[in-house]
């Protein structure tokens, strides 16, 4: 009787991450993943028309995945981090969910996994808009078809390296977020660090900041592209795992 208990009881830490995606679901975070995107699409399509004439398909490709690397994707690692933390931060439930018979650290690998769970699904819209108001232009005006054809394979593994490249600056970003129970840290620190590498773009420093890793991606010199992305991915990697171990231990977020 007693293994038969055990067999079916659900995994703990797959409820926590089902309750942490019910709270998303009735968060802002989910308009935040379908506005940036959407914005970005918007943009290529209106610039397309600003030219008014033919252009290669690479061109309005890279530009929203440079957009998208460059401001859009720091930024929204910003407010979704801080939406994150303020679904616990704000009704202060922190006490009660650390009072639960279940490891801490599941908390918040529930909260990490749904930030990258969002970031992804905000890439994969942008891979399917940004074809889209490319196309919806040469539908429109025929004349100003995009040239030759679109290398979307490419376009989708740019944005998958993009995606790995920003694992530590979510990490950071959902970190800060969780520890202070102000908004305005996380906050700080997301508009400082996308302003300093908007006006520091080719600094040879850049590509160990976790806000230009994504963009680096974009990088003419090849080896500087695969240093951010490794920098990236695997310093995302070791920053998650250290979030959990030391927020586990702490007290409550303050």
């Amino acid at each position: 009787m007693t293994t038969r208990t055990v067999a079916f009881a659900p995994p703990r830490f797959a409820t926590a991450l089902a309750v942490e995606a019910y709270k998303l679901r009735r968060s802002l975070a989910l308009l935040l993943a379908a506005v940036a995107p959407l914005l970005i699409a918007v943009f290529v399509f209106f610039n397309l028309l600003r030219i008014g004439k033919p252009v290669p398909w690479t061109m309005p490709l890279q530009s929203s995945a440079a957009i998208w690397a460059f401001f859009m994707l720091p930024m929204c690692a910003t407010a979704l981090a801080a939406l994150l933390a303020q679904t616990e931060h704000g009704p202060r439930t922190w006490d009660h969910l650390r009072a639960l018979p279940r490891p801490r650290w599941h908390f918040y690998a529930a909260k990490a996994a749904c930030a990258l769970g969002v970031v992804a699904g905000m890439s994969v819209l942008l891979a399917v808009l940004a074809p889209l108001a490319v196309l919806l232009v040469g539908a429109l005006k025929p004349a100003m078809a995009a040239t030759g054809a679109p290398d979307l394979p490419a376009f989708l593994l740019l944005l998958g390296r993009i995606f790995l490249a920003a694992w530590l600056l979510v990490a950071v970003q959902l970190w800060l977020a969780l520890r202070y129970a102000s908004f305005v840290p996380a906050l700080a620190l997301g508009i400082a660090g996308t302003f300093f590498s908007v006006v520091a773009t080719s600094a040879k420093a850049g590509v160990a900041m976790p806000w230009q890793m994504p963009v680096n991606q974009l990088a003419s010199n090849p080896a500087r592209a695969d240093l951010a992305l490794a920098l990236g991915f695997i310093g995302g990697l070791a920053c998650f795992a250290l979030m959990l171990w030391r927020m586990g231990r702490q007290e409550v977020p303050r």
